[in-house]
């Protein structure tokens, strides 16, 4: 992570501490959800609960649960004052009860240790949950210009895909190969799914060792990571000649999906933009496969972490400039299988902005 984009996220806390009146807050994160932290002090836990002290003066302490994830904490980051112990929690109880007096907060409710959230000083803790999803979701343009890099990654990354997912070649193979080709880029952090097969194709999954087959719809979720943002592209291919079914399916998904985007405004919310999405299916006869017996969400916001939030009808979360999300309608279609197709958007002023320059077709690979 640059120290500019560390600077800048510091900074923006620090800010939106100050306004809600917040002297100090306690920050947690393990391997699974580390986007709060990397939020707060740009680091990533490998292994164990970490909790960070923050203050709006002063150095922030983090408690660690062993030796190596101190060391490497404290070799990232000089200024963080890391220390480790067998009990971490007790170490946090001990320097929150040192403050003194002041208003303390905690971040977020999901992680944090029920022994810390619940204690005997629960009552000083006010929930700031709500405060840092705030800062994520609404990114700095600095940030979002980060996201915008991220982006060109998935670009570059789906071509590459395109060009070694051919007939014959297992699943793991090319995925291997996908893998190789981002970290030969400087991006060893990433997330990559896809699915290959016909109508009986459900959903997408991690790599097998299926060999791809002709006629196979393979279909694809690239994830990289920039600079610590996370950006997406969903795809669908097909190897060798596609039949009218599979053109006719997917023209309803480009349909879908530009009725999606067409709907991401500044002061609409996320349910009006999955409302856009499923209504085509619906016009289509197919509002069936949009429920969540067929499809997990219509799209989710990215940044630090790959789903920040879901795009459903019944999400409220307003949208504002410079959030970014992808747009998918990704499901499954009776005639052909699972399906699907994504791009990545960023809100601006007066609509949005599409990010991802892969057109929007059904791709075809020689079988």
């Amino acid at each position: 992570m640059s120290a500019l984009l560390r600077d800048l996220r510091a900074e923006r806390l620090r800010a939106a501490m100050t306004q809600a009146g917040v002297d100090a807050m306690l920050v947690a994160g393990d391997c699974w959800r580390s986007d709060y932290l990397r939020y707060a002090i740009d680091v990533t836990p490998m292994e164990g609960l970490a909790l960070a002290l923050l203050r709006r003066e002063g150095p922030t302490r983090v408690f660690v649960a062993g030796p190596a994830e101190a060391a490497r904490y404290a070799a990232e980051q000089p200024q963080l004052q890391v220390s480790w112990s067998s009990d971490p929690i007790a170490q946090a109880e001990a320097a929150l009860a040192a403050l003194g007096g002041g208003r303390l907060g905690l971040a977020p409710s999901h992680l944090m240790p029920q022994r810390l959230a619940r204690g005997p000083g629960a009552g000083r803790l006010a929930e700031c949950t709500a405060l840092m999803e705030r800062l994520m979701r609404h990114k700095a343009p600095a940030e979002a210009d980060a996201m915008e890099q991220a982006v060109a990654l998935t670009d570059e990354g789906y071509a590459y895909f395109r060009e070694i997912a051919r007939v014959g070649r297992r699943e793991y193979e090319v995925l291997a190969d996908l893998e190789a080709w981002f970290r030969a880029r400087g991006c060893p952090e990433h997330f990559i799914i896809m699915g290959a097969g016909g109508q009986e194709l459900r959903s997408m999954h991690p790599p097998g060792e299926r060999k791809l087959q002709a006629g196979d719809l393979v279909t694809s979720e690239v994830t990289p990571c920039f600079e610590g943002y996370y950006a997406q592209i969903c795809r669908t291919m097909v190897l060798g000649e596609p039949t009218q079914a599979q053109l006719d399916a997917h023209a309803i998904y480009v349909e879908a999906m530009e009725a999606g985007i067409a709907a991401v405004r500044p002061g609409a919310t996320q349910g009006q933009v999955a409302k856009a999405l499923n209504d085509v299916f619906r016009r289509h006869g197919l509002g069936e496969y949009v429920t969540n017996a067929y499809t997990r969400v219509r799209g989710h916001g990215m940044g630090l972490y790959v789903d920040e939030s879901h795009v459903l009808e019944d999400v409220q979360l307003v949208l504002e400039p410079d959030m970014t999300l992808v747009v998918h309608p990704n499901t499954y279609h009776p005639a052909v299988g699972y399906m699907v197709l994504g791009d990545m958007v960023r809100v601006t002023a007066t609509g949005c902005q599409v990010l991802t320059r892969t057109p929007r077709e059904l791709a075809v690979n020689p079988a």
